[in-house]
């Protein structure tokens, strides 16, 4: 990790150099612009972006803590380990949920101090500065499949010992460097959750002008909205992880065949049906996946059909902010608990492979690989979940159609 992350503070200290050269030949340090009532200049703009970058590193840093082999977190799950298969997937359950903590902190920090300098445009500019680290970011994302493959080819070359152990530490940086990136985004994800109301609240402005909508607490209609907001980031998950199980599933059923019908294959001389598999796999992929990314497109547009027709139009926008807001909250939880958790499970196997708790075929290493069967979906699902908190698209789209 120590190269990936000279990288990344060399990819920060260049971006933030080129923000402030943008800001002052553009905006200026000291000269003041009017924006929403208040005086700000290009120096508090350029906080706010360094902000972002902040943000961005902290959030790095406390995704490899909660998932690399170094540490205390990942350590833990393999100890547990030693005691069973649902120790192991309890412990790995407390840490995915310890996981949420600092990183909702610093985005929460880094809100406060961007609000305090430039208002809802410096929540907005650090999100932005966020994204200027997005090429250094989806080079971390691909070192993880990369060395993961290259673990697998590895193994099925039957190259020497030595190859596969250099492939496995590899491996292992690479699960963490996955759930950095993913981290990452919904760390961005969370810091314009603001912005996205605050957009939501502009576009009813705009498009109904003479309309009175608010967002009391006090409102039944607004509670509700959280509620079901709340509800979509869970409701997505478990239909990505179901999907993955059915998939899953589908893949050992064909396995047992092959093994069953074709003769030679732990032998080596017989060749698998590996199209086969990969047909199946392609199929699930996209066919599993259509009923839930259905989900955020159409709970915005019944939620106001609903509520329109229960407490009248003002009460479902009021009903659909709310949901937008719920769905942000929740999501960001619920994504950082997955993605560090199956991290960790997954880094917590191969810290037993490396000779820790018994090695490889030892009991404890058993239990790994059932919590690391978890953690596959646990984390690939947080990867869409960060998408799903945004129905701010689709509410937009139904406020032009009934302006």
């Amino acid at each position: 990790m120590g190269a990936l992350y000279k990288g990344f503070i060399a990819s920060a200290i260049i971006s933030a150099g080129l923000i402030a050269i943008t800001i002052q030949k553009y905006i200026g340090f000291d000269k003041a612009y009017d924006m929403a009532g208040r005086d700000i200049n290009g120096m508090q703009l350029l906080v706010c972006s360094i902000t972002g970058l902040f943000v961005t590193g902290l959030i790095i840093w406390i995704t490899e803590y909660y998932t690399g082999t170094d540490y205390r977190p990942v350590k833990s799950v393999a100890a547990a380990s030693e005691t069973g298969h649902g120790t192991n997937v309890i412990q790995g359950l407390a840490v995915s949920m310890e996981a949420t903590a600092l990183p909702v902190i610093v985005i929460s920090a880094g809100i406060i101090v961007s609000y305090l300098q430039a208002g809802l445009f410096g929540i907005a500019m650090a999100a932005t500065a966020m994204l200027a680290l997005a090429g250094m970011v989806v080079a971390l994302d691909a070192f993880g499949p990369v060395t993961d493959n290259a673990g697998g080819i590895a193994e099925m070359a039957d190259l020497p010992e030595d190859v596969r152990k250099t492939t496995d530490a590899l491996d292992a940086v690479g699960n963490t460097t996955k759930a950095v990136t993913k981290g990452y985004a919904i760390g961005s994800a969370g810091l314009a959750a603001l912005v996205l109301f605050g957009a939501y609240i502009e576009d009813l402005k705009h498009y109904f002008p003479k309309l009175d909508v608010t967002f009391s607490l006090q409102d039944p209609y607004v509670v509700i909205g959280l509620f079901i907001g709340g509800m979509l980031p869970y409701l997505f998950g478990s239909m990505g992880m179901m999907a993955v199980g059915r998939a899953g599933g589908a893949i050992v059923v064909e396995v047992r065949r092959q093994f069953r019908e074709i003769p030679g294959i732990m032998e080596g001389t017989g060749k698998p049906e590996y199209g086969k598999c990969v047909d199946i796999l392609t199929k699930a992929a996209i066919k599993e996946m259509i009923l839930p990314s259905m989900l955020p497109l159409f709970a915005p547009v019944v939620m106001y059909f609903v509520v329109n027709a229960i407490g009248g139009q003002s009460a479902a926008f009021s009903a659909l902010g709310a949901m937008l807001m719920g769905t942000i909250v929740t999501g960001l939880f619920v994504a950082l608990s997955m993605t560090a958790g199956g991290g960790a499970w997954d880094n917590a196997k191969k810290y037993i492979e490396d000779g820790n708790h018994g090695g490889k075929g030892s009991e404890a290493h058993h239990a790994a690989i059932t919590g690391d069967t978890v953690g596959d979906p646990y984390k690939d699902t947080a990867c869409l979940l960060y998408k799903i908190p945004r129905p701010r698209d689709r509410t937009r789209t139904t406020m032009k159609f009934f302006a």
